[in-house]
């Protein structure tokens, strides 16, 4: 099966031909949202289309070098430049295919990162704040924006809840693999007696939708309150009733927001939270109908136990879904996140079919 089969590079071409068609109607800038939209879209199909071609240019260039070292019968001189080339496509190639497995509805859209400690104590607020920069570093290696919208400290150590927005071009597909429960298992700097200690952070990841277009959020369906913000926050914090929080009737799903100066700028962030937190909702429900289907035996939910962190008496971190392993601990919480991304991005185009054990491998 050729490259272009495997990339459907063919129905890409279509997809870039109309978004760029879309893009010259003058009349698109009608509505600005739309039209960035629409953008970002032709953008995200381009960065998969003109990678590709040039990749088989390269080929194309490898194969005729290869032919001319044979002809010359000097193959040796030309072995390292070759076996240069060679690497650096294989990479490309990769790159390639993580692109090709970003295939769901709002895949392509930017961010929105929760991070909560939950079971741990003091380990676990400090464990956030880990979290949060391992995000943080994640963003800055791979040429996104990362902007922290909230963040409330922990009592002694850490923090006790952040929220992150990331944007760039599929930055939810490839953050999504971070939805969930994710445990560490290390020796507590909090604790006198030096024991190991296991405790939990969840992160809950969102796709920054489009108001206007992706979610229909009826007035009649939500409530609105106002209170007085808490912390840091500038001259009106404390003074007046600017902090809002956002009851969606129907799901119960509440959302805050305190950190912008006025009421009405809070208002418009926490819709837009809220809008994220609805999609993710309806995407999350999607794949659970089709585990369902599927005969899936892991659940699909928050709350699940997605990786572990073992930092004694050896070093690991483990996805449990797609029972990939990596080692160098250090490295990931760097923010070298890509091997675990990756492999969860191919255990779900497997139908979540894992090779590796569960927690029992810990």
């Amino acid at each position: 099966m050729s490259w272009v089969v495997i990339f459907d590079i063919p129905k890409r071409e279509q997809e870039l031909e109309a978004l760029e068609a879309a893009s010259a109607d003058p009349k698109l800038w009608d509505n600005a949202e739309r039209a960035q939209k629409t953008l970002r879209e032709a953008a995200r199909v381009r960065d998969q289309v003109e990678p590709f071609h040039q990749l088989m240019r390269r080929v194309d260039d490898a194969a005729m070098l290869l032919e001319l070292a044979e002809a010359e019968s000097d193959a040796e001189s030309y072995e390292a430049e070759i076996s240069g080339d060679l690497r650096k496509m294989e990479r490309e190639i990769e790159s390639l295919e993580v692109k090709a497995l970003l295939t769901g509805q709002y895949d392509g859209a930017d961010a929105i990162l929760e991070i909560d400690p939950g079971a741990g104590g003091t380990d676990s607020c400090d464990l956030a704040a880990s979290i949060l920069r391992m995000y943080l570093r994640w963003a800055e290696k791979n040429g996104f924006k990362a902007e922290i919208d909230e963040e409330q400290p922990g009592d002694v150590a850490g923090i006790s809840s952040a929220r992150l927005f990331i944007s760039g071009v599929n930055a939810y597909g490839l953050l999504r693999s971070e939805n969930g429960t994710h445990r560490f298992v290390r020796i507590s700097p909090f604790n006198a007696n030096g024991k190991r200690q296991t405790s939990f952070v969840g992160v809950r990841v969102m796709p920054m939708v489009d108001l206007t277009e992706a979610i229909n959020i009826e007035d009649k369906d939500i409530r609105v309150d106002t209170y007085r913000a808490s912390g840091a926050g500038g001259q009106h914090v404390n003074k007046t009733s600017s902090a809002i929080r956002i009851t969606h009737l129907p799901t119960g799903i509440v959302v805050t927001c305190q950190n912008e100066r006025s009421q009405h700028q809070n208002k418009e962030v926490a819709m837009k939270v809220l809008a994220s937190k609805l999609a993710e909702r309806a995407d999350r429900e999607a794949e659970e109908k089709l585990a369902k289907i599927r005969g899936d035996q892991r659940p699909i939910e928050w709350g699940s136990q997605i990786r572990s962190y073992v930092f004694q008496p050896y070093t690991l971190v483990k996805d449990h879904r797609s029972g990939l392993g990596v080692p160098d601990i250090q490295k990931v919480m760097d923010g070298d996140i890509e091997p675990l991304s990756t492999g969860y991005l191919k255990w779900r185009r497997d139908g979540g079919k894992s090779e590796g054990g569960g927690d029992d491998d810990l």
